[in-house]
């Protein structure tokens, strides 16, 4: 039936009720929808993060990520000082003001002449990228032996370790953690899987299971619609974009202040684990994902860390195969100067700490969240880690920045790397079995269903697989 009539036969239906005297609490909605539109915005300006606690302001991140992509944006900077005072105030009128002002400004803000960002090429889909990386052939690897599901469990064991010691530490600086909590070892407290990180996963392979290798970024598109309520950053204007229409690769891009931010960078390790062995493929599906959210230099930190976990199941030194992963990232992109100036200062420096510091000051003008300090961050702590699963969860502890957002993806590399009979009990018998999720379905998953829903699902998928 056409939309005209479905909508003529409502109105010709409609029976007019009995009326009331007081229809106040139907007016009301109205204004309980404004105060939640105005709490939104509150913490959007002035919040902590849910587990470190961490001052965090996405108002103000979003024009400083804008600028970082070489934009002008002095007009919006001007509505700083107001938009910090009526977010302490609490007067959500003004700040809605502000804050669509600021917005408005970033959107017609012109590009800064002769700007560093312009001068590396822009990527924005994994067509474009394969044609500029030369990617290896996939080694011969068997997902029907005992070795595949072994390094799946390590992975994902690995990725969970990782996000429960991060949680407790994110957005803070190397410093402030020594501080408050000397040299971080272990937990700092009960160990939590609530965080946005694995949801995107979880969904992904959801989606995985019924299309294989076929999935495309639509397919990841509705699959975040469907489970996943809310996001942050560049994962919240996606899913806005996407409630009204704007589909990938434009999701990741119309107004998305936050497109080179980690959160593609944080959730691409399912890939790798879905293409063992197969780089390219674990690049194109990273990619594919990523543009849902990301463009660019944040859809290459995607593909990155994909990269990375598919070399591990084959790989034998960390050290080569953090040059590997380099090498297939596009050489004439802001990503790869970012991923190989950090390699090289690793062969440089004698200690994690003198390459970091470095690190800390060269990116200083990025937000935490942001994809280059925390890609150099993964990269110093696995090259000096030395394939020791101790050493490595501390360094990436003590680096800071997003360290949920790096630590899960970085353990998830080194223990699929070093299979499961690396990982010590210490780690595992806090998190207990179960993963809890915020998610609209998946909110209570078993680590081992987990397990051999990827092993089953990547066996399932049509062989041999290709890009």
């Amino acid at each position: 039936m056409e939309a005209w009539l479905y909508e003529r036969k409502l109105t010709d239906e409609a029976v007019p009720p009995e009326l009331q005297e007081d229809n106040e609490g139907e007016w009301m909605s109205y204004v309980r929808e404004g105060r939640a539109s105005d709490n939104r915005l509150f913490k959007d300006w002035i919040s902590a993060v849910p587990g470190s606690r961490a001052p965090c302001d996405v108002a103000i991140a979003a024009i400083q990520s804008m600028e970082n992509r070489g934009y002008d944006v002095s007009e919006a900077e001007q509505y700083i000082e107001a938009g910090l005072r009526a977010a302490q105030e609490k007067d959500g009128g003004a700040l809605q003001v502000i804050t669509a002002r600021i917005n408005a400004a970033l959107n017609r803000a012109p590009k800064k002449e002769n700007n560093e960002y312009d001068r590396y090429t822009e990527y924005l889909d994994f067509a474009q990228v394969a044609a500029h990386v030369d990617f290896p052939d996939a080694d011969e690897y068997d997902v029907d032996s005992q070795d595949f599901y072994d390094r799946i469990k390590a992975g994902w064991w690995g990725q969970l370790i990782g996000g429960c010691l991060g949680t407790q530490l994110e957005g803070y600086t190397t410093e402030k953690i020594r501080e408050r909590f000397g040299e971080v070892r272990g937990y700092l407290r009960k160990p939590e899987t609530y965080n946005d990180d694995i949801t995107y996963e979880l969904a992904y392979l959801d989606m995985f299971a019924k299309k294989g290798y076929a999935i495309t970024s639509e397919d990841v598109a509705c699959a975040w619609l469907e489970l996943i309520s809310d996001g942050y950053s560049a994962e919240r204007t996606a899913l806005e974009n996407l409630r009204r229409g704007v589909m990938p690769p434009e999701s990741g891009r119309l107004h998305n202040y936050f497109s080179d931010w980690i959160g593609a960078q944080m959730r691409t390790p399912i890939h790798g684990m879905l293409a063992p062995a197969n780089p390219a493929l674990a690049a194109r599906l990273a990619a594919d994902d990523s543009v849902v959210s990301h463009s660019n230099n944040g859809m290459l930190g995607g593909i990155f860390n994909a990269v990375m976990v598919s070399l591990a199941f084959t790989g034998k030194d960390m050290k080569t195969l953090l040059k590997r992963a380099v090498a297939m990232i596009p050489d004439d992109s802001e990503f790869y100067q970012v991923v190989d100036s950090t390699v090289k200062l690793c062969e440089e420096c004698g200690d994690w700490e003198s390459a970091w510091h470095i690190c800390e000051e060269k990116y200083k003008k990025y937000n935490w969240i942001h994809a280059y300090p925390n890609a150099a961050a993964e990269i110093i702590a696995l090259w000096y880690g030395n394939m020791d699963f101790e050493e490595t969860c501390y360094i990436i502890c003590m680096e800071g920045q997003d360290v949920d957002c790096t630590a899960a993806p970085v353990l998830n590399v080194l223990a699929v790397m070093l299979g499961f009979g690396a990982l010590d009990e210490k780690w595992m018998t806090p998190i207990g079995d179960t993963i809890l999720t915020t998610m609209r379905r998946m909110q209570r998953i078993g680590i081992e269903e987990l397990i051999e829903l990827t092993c089953d699902c990547v066996r399932r998928a049509v062989k041999p697989y290709s890009v």
